[in-house]
């Protein structure tokens, strides 16, 4: 797996990059600090933004299958497990068969092809969104489109402290009342984006603790 590939797995599972055409942005003159100013939301926007902050609060241990496409159009797939807070779980099938896993404090990936292991920490991603203990869509990050779909709606969110940070669009979908968390989206500096669908979404009261352990393999692995 080349570093470009690589990257896209975890552009699509956990990356917050920069995207071009972001709401204006407003300085801070003490620290020189850039922000995004907060939209402005009509009430039904608010309580969709509510409903979906609620729904993810509430999503405590969850499993199911993933389909991913990235911007050249190529389509892998896998297992996830997700337990809140700070543990999330992807598998991808062969003939990747990477494993990207997030134990509490850091992402861990292990690429078994090439015995290559890559550690990143869980804070400078955007896996906070659905990990962290207290789920906020209205201070680190924050909310700056929504749009009504035909099933649910949409929430483009983004980092506000970061003005080179760009923006992850969830897709909710709204069945007979009961709030579904259906795709991802996210775009890096040069507006690539990559998608994440999941295909099944099974919650569950707890999960087993192994499966968000990923430690570096040995070097006598085979």
């Amino acid at each position: 797996m080349t570093q470009h590939t690589k990257r896209a797995f975890i552009l699509g599972l956990t990356a917050l990059a920069a995207t071009p055409a972001l709401p204006a942005l407003a300085q801070n003159k003490t620290t020189g600090t850039t922000f995004v100013r907060v939209p402005t939301f009509a009430a039904e926007d608010q309580a969709r933004i509510k409903r979906a902050t609620a729904y993810l609060q509430a999503l405590s241990a969850a499993s199911g299958r993933f389909e991913q496409t990235d911007f050249r159009g190529r389509v892998t797939t896998g297992q996830w497990w997700l337990q809140r807070p700070g543990k999330i779980r992807f598998e991808y099938d062969a003939p990747y068969s990477v494993l990207v896993v997030a134990d509490g404090k850091n992402v861990n990936m292990w690429d078994p092809r090439l015995k290559s292991f890559d550690q990143y920490p869980l804070s400078f991603t955007p896996l906070s969104l659905f990990l962290s203990k207290q789920i906020r869509l209205d201070q680190g990050v924050i909310v700056t489109e929504v749009t009504r779909t035909t099933d649910g709606f949409r929430l483009k969110a983004r980092d506000r402290r970061k003005d080179v940070e760009g923006a992850i669009t969830m897709t909710f979908r709204d069945q007979g009342g009961k709030l579904t968390l259906g795709d991802w989206t996210v775009v890096d500096a040069q507006g690539k984006s990559t998608r994440v669908n999941l295909l099944t979404l099974n919650t569950a009261a707890s999960l087993k603790p192994s499966l968000f352990v990923l430690n570096k393999p040995s070097a006598s692995r085979n």
